[in-house]
């Protein structure tokens, strides 16, 4: 049976929740008293983040094991949102993965997954929950997308590149379209963070994740939370990434792809 005062206290949903950004996103809600609704697939780390989470901050904290990168994954987490009465006032996106390698190199199946879970779900889970938050004039969407948006390309990461262009586009229409709606969206485009995510997808030992600019997870999260709190469309935390984020669009193509070939470990 369904708590009827559980919509009383505002409640955020965060995909990829059990480590990096997603994790530390968790955190900053948690502290400021929002029930938390988890995604993740690795159902086991998942629930004992949720307990970790309730215990330390006194929040709800409901852990749904969902692997984002299957076909209609969205809409099944939506159905089990309305199984449970969850109303969600803030949706994060930043569920993502990245695959390192030429694109004639790596498996297909590989690649269409990455699309999946990068692009589809995102497109998915907000088309499912902005309905309702259009209807109640309140509600907040964070969007992780990347430095890499702002670059023509990434020769040795060329579809997560174009993945993240994508939802920094999508992000940037999608926050025009809500203007004086109540609804903000909000894309948050860290450059080079110290997560897994560099280990499962092959980037550990590139140029671009061993120099100077790796920020830690704490940091991108506090700027993206902070600026989505703000209903700022776009958050690119750090000067040096912001100047990087206009270098990206300044030279020509050719020169930036190569500067990106080089940064990514590839071949000149």
């Amino acid at each position: 049976m369904t708590d009827p005062t559980r919509n009383l206290q505002e409640t955020a949903l965060v995909t990829g929740a059990t480590s990096g950004i997603g994790a530390e996103l968790a955190r900053l809600f948690a502290a400021d008293g929002v029930n938390l609704v988890l995604v993740a697939r690795d159902a086991e780390r998942l629930a004992v983040y949720a307990e970790e989470i309730k215990a330390r901050y006194a929040v709800e904290a409901t852990a749904l094991a969902q692997d984002l990168s299957q076909p209609g994954a969205a809409q099944q987490v939506h159905r089990a949102l309305q199984r449970a009465g969850i109303r969600v006032d803030y949706l994060v996106n930043n569920a993502g993965v990245g695959s390192h390698g030429d694109f004639a190199a790596v498996p297909l199946e590989r690649q269409l997954s990455m699309m999946r879970l990068n692009m589809e779900a995102l497109v998915g889970l907000s088309h499912c929950l902005l309905p309702d938050m259009l209807a109640r004039k309140s509600g907040k969407l964070l969007n992780v997308a990347s430095l890499a948006a702002y670059q023509p390309g990434g020769p040795g990461a060329a579809v997560y590149y174009a993945s993240k262009a994508f939802v920094l586009s999508f992000s940037g229409g999608l926050s025009a379209e809500l203007r004086h709606s109540g609804v903000s969206v909000t894309a948050l485009c860290p450059g080079p963070v110290a997560t897994r995510f560099q280990d499962a997808g092959g980037f550990a030992q590139t140029p671009l994740f061993n120099g100077p600019l790796v920020s830690r997870a704490e940091q991108v999260a506090k700027a993206g939370y902070l600026a989505m709190r703000r209903g700022q469309s776009v958050c690119v935390p750090g000067l040096v990434n912001k100047l990087l984020a206009l270098g990206g669009r300044l030279p020509t193509r050719s020169i930036a792809l190569l500067v990106n070939r080089l940064l990514l470990g590839g071949r000149r």
